[in-house]
């Protein structure tokens, strides 16, 4: 009987044990976890940090699930040291499990900049639920927040505690919202949409340090600003969790280098999600961390699977704003595109052209055909007999799959 063991409780592992179950139905697969909830969707917490959804409402994997599946899940147990000459683990706890094939999945944590005074009580980051609950405390006496990030996540949880009642202050260094996302008329679009359900923006701008003060916080921006909060959210991105990955000396760069198949350089050892790199390549998204995992754990079992990469895909969850965005969003405007800008009805669409098919889009407000259009995307489908056609309303994208 062969073992597989997953280090990392997250979409990755998951996906991966999925994987595993519907190619070797007896084998054992062995899963540990630093937290003690089951798998969640972790882009939910922004909607559980506002009280909108309880933590049963956004779990992938409840008990039975891991129960009917016959995987061993061993919650708040860190893995502290991998021997791959034994093919063994040990736990924080001291006990040691053996495999045969294994697979890292251990994530990633919340970047902090270093910011003077980023330590500080009342200083926050969001990744997952035990964040959510100590950010959720300190609401419940807090009137303003500033949220350092203009991204997703940085503006999805700035909504969460808006819609908790907070005044929200969000410092983003690129001049404009969403740069990974967007370009600079829609994101001018997006931020007048936001301003007026009451967001405060300070765009171009740097956090010089976040200073304690007797009522809360004070957040010094390098132009001077003085920014006051009781809660200051740093939102700046993702890095790989990669503690075990050097203590087995792993070729690392953005991250874990991984091959197509989602093996590191040990035998036997596979990596998959936020703390893997593959072809140069560092995604930090559910999508990709989805399809590694399915991969890694296909190869695990015997199968020859390969990662061709992910189409980066992102939709920003705020009530009131719908917003897609997809691909090459050629923020620099120096590719073929078709954009239509509705300032009446609030609207932006992009669509960005390459060799006659689409290699990207933004869709704010109207959202027509965006599976369609994303699909078009990955299997970049040729449009030319169509293309003049994609301005249309009446376009019919169902012919674009």
């Amino acid at each position: 009987m062969t073992t597989y063991l997953i280090i990392g409780n997250g979409v990755a592992g998951n996906a991966a044990a999925e994987s595993i179950r519907k190619i070797e139905a007896q084998d054992e697969v062995l899963m540990f976890s630093r937290e003690k909830y089951y798998f969640y969707y972790v882009p939910a917490l922004p909607e559980y940090l506002a009280g909108e959804k309880q933590i049963k409402d956004f779990t992938i994997h409840n008990e039975k699930w891991y129960e009917k599946n016959r995987i061993d899940l061993y919650l708040e147990t860190e893995i502290t040291a991998i021997n791959a000459r034994q093919k063994a683990v040990l736990t924080k706890g001291g006990k040691k499990f053996r495999y045969d094939k294994l697979l890292l999945a251990c994530g990633g944590n919340s970047f902090v900049p270093p910011i003077p005074g980023s330590q500080s009580n009342g200083v926050f980051t969001l990744r997952t639920v035990s964040d959510a609950d100590i950010i959720r405390e300190r609401a419940k006496r807090s009137k303003k927040v500033v949220v350092i990030g203009g991204g997703l996540l940085g503006l999805e949880a700035g909504n969460g505690l808006r819609r908790l009642g907070l005044e929200i202050s969000v410092v983003e260094f690129s001049p404009r919202l969403l740069p990974r996302q967007m370009d600079v008329a829609g994101a001018a679009l997006l931020r007048k949409q936001m301003e007026e359900m009451g967001f405060h923006f300070y765009l171009g701008a740097k956090t010089r340090e976040i200073v304690p003060e007797k009522d809360g916080l004070a957040v010094y921006l390098e132009g001077g600003e003085k920014l006051s909060a009781e809660i200051v959210l740093i939102s700046a991105g993702v890095r790989p969790e990669l503690t075990l990955a050097k203590s087995l000396g792993l070729a690392i760069d953005k991250g874990v280098k991984v091959d197509d198949s989602m093996r590191t350089e040990i035998q036997d050892i596979y990596a998959a999600g936020d703390l893997v790199e593959h072809q140069g390549r560092f995604y930090g998204i559910w999508p990709a961390s989805m399809e590694q995992g399915r991969i890694a754990g296909a190869n695990m079992a015997g199968q020859e699977v390969k990662y061709r990469g992910t189409v980066p895909s992102n939709t920003l969850k705020v009530v009131g704003i719908d917003l897609v965005a997809a691909g090459e969003i050629d923020a620099e405007g120096k590719m073929e595109s078709l954009v239509i800008r509705d300032e009446a009805k609030r609207t932006y669409r992009k669509l960005v052209f390459q060799d006659n098919t689409i290699a990207g889009v933004i869709l704010l407000g109207d959202t027509r055909g965006r599976d369609e259009i994303q699909g078009a995307i990955k299997s970049k489908k040729d449009i030319s007999s169509i293309k003049e056609n994609l301005a249309d309303e009446k376009f019919d994208f169902s012919v674009l799959p």
